[in-house]
């Protein structure tokens, strides 16, 4: 096996209490049971909302290119990075004392894992051609993104705290870009504020905020000049790592728009009832789709999914999807109403949590449409 061992000194490793980190890793190891699995592999790279996989289970955070976790049935974990791009993130701020730097972490692993069965978390869209050739050869690799994702979906109250300070974060900018917001304004002028406070409260390259332009998803571009109706798409994860979706349209609104909301209305009661312990992904989609399918509107993104670490997880809130919810699990959800002439388009984001008694809305923001001028409540 190549690959030189080093323990990075420098930085103090991510605050977290051992008692979750043993919770999380005890999660995933009856997974592996379960699945007669010997060990999982976590693949995440810097691409946005694909990093947080390996700081669920090392509390690191990529900064560039890629990194693995290997957590085994038993004994201890080890974080991999590939040694040809010494850093990749503050690599002391891991909990993990086996930081190993290979210079093909693939053939490491094959050597390490050969004639194994190994979960692997980001088979389809993380994992790297190289590693992936390299382990094929030596090592039985078994999908694990939905039961990795299933392990970890029930969050802990160390975890609500984080989430709920991602709400605050995320709320606190949507604030911020409606008081910059006024029609003939670019959607960089406007974005700008609510950017500053996420870096200020500690989300630093864990944002992905953008503006619908029609029924698209845009970049907020200096370029790019608002309308009389704005759609902002704000999505962060605050210092603790959870990412959260939180926000609403703002200025002027058509008449089709107008039927829009009262389908966003009637979905954000129904949420309430629909997101409980027992009910399926599948009976919550139907649930919160109705008001919109209803009015004959496509729903052009999926209607929610869950949300951690990872900025997208499973399950999600779709047609079919038969996962049981349980209590404490994260939800966003935000239904894409799109009209017949594929013009007109509502689009809304909240983040949900599953209680005992049903859904509850993290942000203490009313369901509607805001004035261009409107004052903070």
């Amino acid at each position: 096996m190549s690959g030189a061992r080093h323990r990075d000194e420098s930085v103090t490793p991510r605050r977290i209490i051992p008692a979750e980190v043993e919770r999380r890793y005890g999660l995933v190891r009856q997974a592996m049971d379960e699945h007669d699995i010997d060990a999982v592999l976590v693949c995440g790279s810097e691409y946005t909302g694909f990093e947080g996989a390996v700081t669920y289970m090392s509390g690191f955070v990529i900064v560039h290119r890629y990194a693995y976790v290997l957590l085994p049935r038993e004994g201890e974990p080890s974080i991999i990075f590939p040694a040809e791009a010494r850093y990749v993130g503050e690599h002391g701020t891991t909990w993990i004392d086996d930081q190993v730097f290979a210079d093909r972490p693939g053939e490491w692993l094959a050597d390490r894992l050969a004639g194994k069965r190994i979960g692997l978390y980001g088979l389809d869209y993380v994992l790297t051609v190289r590693d992936f050739a390299a382990l094929s050869r030596k090592v039985t690799l078994v999908p694990f993104d939905v039961e990795f994702d299933l392990a970890r979906a029930v969050k802990s109250d160390a975890e609500l705290d984080s989430v709920r300070d991602s709400v605050r974060i995320n709320t606190d900018g949507f604030w911020a870009f409606l008081e910059a917001y006024a029609p003939g304004k670019t959607a960089a002028e406007v974005l700008a504020p609510a950017e500053r406070i996420f870096v200020q409260e500690g989300c630093g390259r864990l944002t992905m905020n953008m503006v619908l332009v029609g029924p698209e998803f845009a970049i907020a571009r200096s370029d790019a000049v608002l309308g009389e109706f704005c759609v902002p798409s704000l999505e962060i994860a605050g210092p603790g790592g959870h990412w959260v979706e939180v926000s609403r349209a703002l200025g002027s609104t058509s008449a089709e728009v107008g039927r829009m909301l009262e389908a966003y209305e009637e979905y954000f009661e129904a949420a309430k009832g629909a997101l409980r312990p027992g009910a399926t992904a599948h009976d919550a989609h139907r649930a919160v789709s109705k008001g919109f399918t209803d009015r004959g509107y496509h729903l052009g993104h999926v209607t929610g999914h869950s949300i951690g670490m990872t900025m997208i997880e499973h399950p999600k809130i779709g047609e079919g999807i038969e996962t049981e919810l349980r209590e404490n699990m994260v939800f966003s959800l935000h239904p894409h109403a799109i009209s017949d002439n594929g013009r007109d388009c509502l689009y809304m984001q909240d983040t949900w949590l599953v209680t005992a008694t049903g859904g509850e809305p993290l942000a203490a923001l009313p369901m509607r449409i805001y004035r261009a001028d409107e004052p903070r409540a």
